[in-house]
C-alpha cells in the first residue's frame, strides 16, 4: 500500500482522557492544523457533541471531501460495529455506547475504530519498520522479506497489536494483541501490565529507596544512567524488572507471531538499558522436565537498531544442499532470524498513519467486494 501517493482524505482523532485532538490526513500526512477540544468524558451527552463538533470543524476546514472517518478509542469495545464498553477514563461510557454508527449517520461518512496498540501496529508495518527493514535487506543482496509484525506500547498501560501477512489481525471479537493480560513474570499471580507501565516503574523505584518517591519514568532512567542524582541501583532495578516482565511477555508472544518486533511509548525512550536485556532473555534458554535446556524462541532475536547485531542480522549466509534422487541443489538456511527495534514513525504518527491506512484499506476491499457481486 503506497499511502504516500493517496489523494484520498480521512479525518482523525486522538482520543485522550482529557482532550480530544482532531485533524484530518492525505496522502500519509496532516493536512490541516489539529482542533483541540476537551474530552468532556465525564458526561455523555456533552462528550459525543464534542466528538461531532470536532469532526464538523475538521470537515469544513477541508479543500478535499473526506472518504472516512478513522481513529483508536480506548476498549473494551466491539470495534467492527464500532461500539464503545464501559471506560475506566470515561465515566459516562456505560453499557455501551454506538460511537461509530452515530458518527456515520450524522457525517454520512464510513467511521473506523480501532485499539491504538493495533493502530501503531499497522502504522509501522505500513510505513515504519517493516518497510524500512526489507528496504535494507534488499539493498544489502538479502532474499529475506518480512510480512508480520508484533507492536507493543510501553506507557501509561501495555500494549500490543499484530500484523501477518501484511494485514492487521484484529481477531473474531476485536481483542487480538492483549499482551498487557499476559502472567506477571516476576509475580506470576499478576498480570504482565503491572510491571510493565509507568505505575511498575515508579512503584519498583519506592520500594527499593524506602521512600513516598514520586519521580516520573525519565527522571529514574536519568538517575539509572547517572545524569540526576539518586538511587542509581534502585533505578537500575526498577528498568531491569520491567525488561524481565517484558521480555518474558514477548517470548510467549513470539513463539505465535514470527516476524519482526517493534517498540513505541513513553517509556521505550529508556530504551537504551532495556531492549538488551529484553534480547538476552529473548535469546535464552527454557528447561525439558528432565533438565534439558532448549532455546527460549525457535529464531535468533537481532537489534534492528545497534549497528554490530544489524550486521549479524543482514548475514545471509546459506549452504547449498542436494535434492535427493538428483544432480541439483537448493539453497539452505540453518538459522531462522526476527528482529526488534524502536518505533520508526513515533507513537502518536503511527497510530495516526494507521488509522489511515486502514480505512483506505477497507475502502478498497469494499470496493473490490462490490465489483465482485456485479
Amino acid at each position: 500500500m503506497d499511502i504516500y501517493n493517496d489523494e484520498r482524505v480521512v479525518m482523525t482523532l486522538d482520543a485522550g482522557g482529557t482532550n480530544f485532538v482532531f485533524s484530518a490526513l492525505q496522502g500519509g500526512k496532516e493536512i490541516v492544523e489539529p482542533f483541540v477540544l476537551p474530552s468532556n468524558s465525564h458526561d455523555l451527552h456533552q462528550c459525543l457533541n464534542t466528538v461531532i463538533e470536532g469532526f464538523t470543524s475538521v470537515k469544513t476546514s477541508l479543500e478535499t471531501e473526506p472518504v472516512a472517518i478513522s481513529f483508536a478509542f480506548p476498549g473494551p469495545a466491539d470495534y467492527k460495529k464500532g461500539i464503545i464498553g464501559d471506560l475506566p477514563n470515561f465515566p459516562s461510557f456505560r453499557g455501551g455506547v454506538a460511537l461509530g454508527p452515530m458518527l456515520e449517520n450524522v457525517f454520512n461518512l464510513p467511521t473506523f475504530i480501532n485499539n491504538d496498540g493495533d493502530l501503531f501496529t499497522y502504522g509501522e508495518a505500513v510505513a515504519g519498520i517493516l518497510p524500512e527493514v526489507n528496504k535494507k535487506l534488499s539493498e544489502c543482496g538479502v532474499k529475506r522479506e518480512y510480512k508480520n509484525l508484533f507492536g507493543i506500547t510501553l506507557g501509561t498501560g501495555f500494549g500490543g497489536g499484530m500484523v501477518v501477512n501484511n494485514s492487521l489481525c484484529e481477531g473474531d471479537n476485536s481483542a487480538s494483541g492483549e499482551i498487557w493480560l499476559t502472567r506477571n513474570f516476576l509475580h506470576p499471580h499478576q498480570i504482565a501490565e503491572e510491571g510493565v507501565s509507568i505505575r511498575a516503574i515508579k512503584s519498583v523505584y519506592k520500594t527499593e529507596t524506602g521512600t513516598s518517591s514520586d519521580l516520573s519514568p525519565k527522571d529514574i532512567y536519568e538517575i539509572a544512567i547517572g545524569q540526576k542524582e539518586g538511587d542509581r541501583q534502585a533505578a537500575l532495578k526498577a528498568y531491569s524488572d520491567m525488561a524481565l516482565v517484558l521480555a518474558e511477555s514477548l517470548a510467549h508472544a513470539m513463539t505465535l507471531v514470527d516476524g519482526l518486533i517493534v517498540i513505541g511509548g513513553g517509556i521505550a525512550g529508556a530504551a537504551s538499558i532495556i531492549v538488551s536485556k529484553v534480547i538476552e532473555h529473548l535469546n535464552g534458554s527454557i528447561e525439558m522436565w528432565a533438565g534439558e535446556k532448549v532455546s527460549r524462541l525457535v529464531s535468533e532475536v537481532f537489534n534492528v537498531d545497534d549497528p554490530s547485531s544489524w550486521e549479524a542480522f543482514v548475514d545471509d549466509s546459506e549452504t547449498e544442499i542436494f535434492i535427493p534422487f538428483t544432480d541439483k541443489k537448493i539453497s539452505y538456511r540453518r538459522g531462522k532470524r526476527i528482529a526488534l527495534g524502536l518505533s520508526r514513525l513515533g507513537t502518536n504518527k503511527a497510530v495516526a498513519i494507521g488509522a489511515y491506512a486502514y480505512a483506505l484499506n477497507q475502502l478498497d476491499k469494499d470496493k473490490q467486494m462490490h465489483f465482485e457481486e456485479i
